[in-house]
């Protein structure tokens, strides 16, 4: 299981992030305490499963592609179902939700330890296994990233931040050399019952979780429309969007180093298992020191100046493992690339949540982590296939060429600093008494809001309504328009339609304290009387007979 960069995403008054708290701070919460130390077992265990997976494949097949799609096999579950995932992660239990993955993980590892043992193992049944696996995890991922909120306050953030990346990358330091050694030693079916052992520390701390019961005020959404909503949101947010776009090209660039290191261990610098776990090794080395460096860059630089400077680093580290023919000098350009690697994603991670409110945060990330993947899945075959046909040098230098063009598109899409944003429910919604018995079903339900407008204040009447507009197609409205009247200019109706009453009372109850900005400056721009008049009406159609009917009637022919 992978638990890299796990941000909490708990949300309490704005949202600056704080600059600096001790990185030991969330340990004295239990919960957090008994995930955090099982889930370096948990990530233990999936690191030495990796190298062996990696290294078998290298010993039952002499492609480059097929070995560096061992990676990939791992990686495309996540791209192909978190988004599904984080779905179902925002509309069920969370907990449940992991402890169903973590058992689902676990009985396809025992699996693959015994075919292993018995010799049946084939290369593309080693990458269906580990497909599987990373099935599993994709399941896993966007509840356990959602939750982590939960167990932690905000005021938390940095240090969760790099408190989960230090005890990821403490387990990748250590765990591949490990794995390799165990490789060495007792071939990969070794490797693969390690793995299986680690889930268990897990399912323990899962099941020790006391997760407070929530109280269910609206009914669930359906699959299909909690997917349309998560998509919805982030489609309709400009943060998010630019995290997911350099997400996908870190992920398509990076993702070279660790699916040819195989490739680098056995040709370029002519070693074996131990070398290759050594290498690992490294990268997890320069990976906790990034994430120990990581709040003190933060109060000298930027979140985006953070982030080009990532980009920057992996492409010289990759450059360097292309050139390189020594273990040493291999382990030191490593160093950088782990640097780079933790300081990109965490900090894309907590874009992500500090842009995001908490009834779509687990479907945000999802879709985070299905362009990153998806960006790591791609690149890991498209790296393979370069190294088949031109060598693990010159696709390391390609690379790096291509982290170079990510730092540039900083340029245009650069990551948005936090200083005020208050994504806590806004909580002004009251269901207005109604005089028609409508059920939660009932719909189309129509909204039209109108606004008396003097002529000199509409050029900024329609600038906040261009927000305005795109706030509620975010929280789930549709078919926006923005009317005038002809007879009298000074109204303005604002109209939208949801599908059901439930939809409409959803929608109001999604608006944060950050939208409250936007309906504050509309009631001071409104002229009329009280404040903006709203129409709530359900849509009723005139079902037209059938030709033949109507053309009965005309003719007054008999049944």
């Amino acid at each position: 299981m992978t638990t890299c960069c796990i941000v909490p995403s708990h949300q309490k008054g704005a949202l600056s992030v704080p600059k600096s708290t001790s990185p030991l701070a969330p340990l004295k919460h239990d919960t957090f305490r008994l995930i955090w130390f099982a889930s370096i077992i948990s990530n233990f265990g999936g690191l030495v499963q990796s190298v062996g997976a990696a290294w078998m494949m290298t010993s039952i097949s002499n492609s480059s592609d097929m070995v560096a799609l061992v990676q990939a096999s791992t990686s495309a579950p996540i791209m192909l179902f978190s988004l599904v995932s984080g779905a179902l992660a925002d509309s069920f239990d969370r907990r449940r939700l992991m402890m169903v993955a973590q058992i689902f993980m676990l009985i396809v590892s025992v699996l693959l330890t015994i075919c292993t043992y018995l010799g049946f193992v084939t290369p593309w049944l080693l990458l269906t296994f580990t497909f599987l696996i990373g099935c599993g995890t994709a399941l896993n991922n966007p509840a356990w990233q959602a939750s982590v909120g939960d167990m932690v306050p905000r005021e938390h953030l940095p240090s969760a931040v790099a408190l989960n990346s230090v005890g990821f990358n403490m387990t990748r330091s250590i765990g591949p050399a490990i794995g390799g050694a165990i490789v060495a030693a007792a071939g990969a079916a070794a490797a693969f019952a390690v793995n299986s052992l680690s889930y268990f520390a897990l399912l323990f701390a899962l099941h020790r979780w006391k997760r407070p019961p929530v109280d269910a005020v609206l009914p669930r959404e359906s699959l299909g429309r909690a997917i349309g909503a998560g998509l919805r949101y982030v489609a309709m947010s400009p943060n998010i969007l630019k995290v997911l776009l350099r997400g996908f090209v870190f992920g398509l660039a990076a993702s070279a180093v660790l699916a040819l290191l195989p490739l680098v261990a056995r040709d370029l610098v002519a070693g074996g298992p131990l070398t290759y776990g050594l290498l690992l090794g490294a990268f997890g080395l320069g990976a906790i020191g990034g994430a120990l460096i990581s709040a003190r860059l933060r109060e000298r630089l930027t979140g985006e100046n953070i982030v080009r400077l990532a980009f920057l680093g992996f492409a010289v580290s990759s450059a360097l493992t292309g050139w390189s023919g020594t273990t040493l000098i291999t382990c030191l350009a490593l160093l950088g690339a782990g640097a780079g690697w933790v300081l990109a994603l965490s900090l894309f991670n907590t874009t992500v949540q500090l842009s995001t409110p908490r009834w779509v945060v687990a479907r945000a990330l999802s879709l985070y982590q299905t362009t990153t993947f998806g960006g790591i899945a791609a690149g890991s075959w498209f790296w393979g296939v370069a190294a088949e046909q031109y060598g693990a040098d010159m696709a390391l230098y390609a690379s790096a060429a291509l982290m170079l063009v990510g730092a540039f598109l900083g340029l245009f899409f650069a990551l948005p600093e936090f200083e005020a944003l208050n994504l806590d429910p806004l909580n002004s919604f009251t269901e207005p008494m109604l005089k028609l018995d409508l059920t939660p079903r009932s719909g189309p339900i129509v909204v039209l809001i109108d606004y008396e407008i003097d002529e000199a204040d509409v050029p900024a009447f329609l600038a906040i309504m261009g927000e305005r507009r795109r706030v509620r197609i975010r929280d789930g409205a549709g078919q926006w328009a923005l009317m005038r009247d002809l007879e009298n200019p000074r109204v303005w109706t604002e109209t939208y339609h949801v599908p059901t009453w439930v939809d409409y009372v959803r929608h109001n109850q999604r608006r944060t304290q950050d939208d409250k900005s936007i309906h504050e400056q509309l009631h001071a721009l409104h002229r009329g009387e009280g404040t903006p008049r709203v129409h709530r009406m359900i849509e009723r159609q005139t079902i037209l007979p059938h030709p033949y009917e109507q053309f009965r009637r005309q003719m007054d022919i008999p049944h």
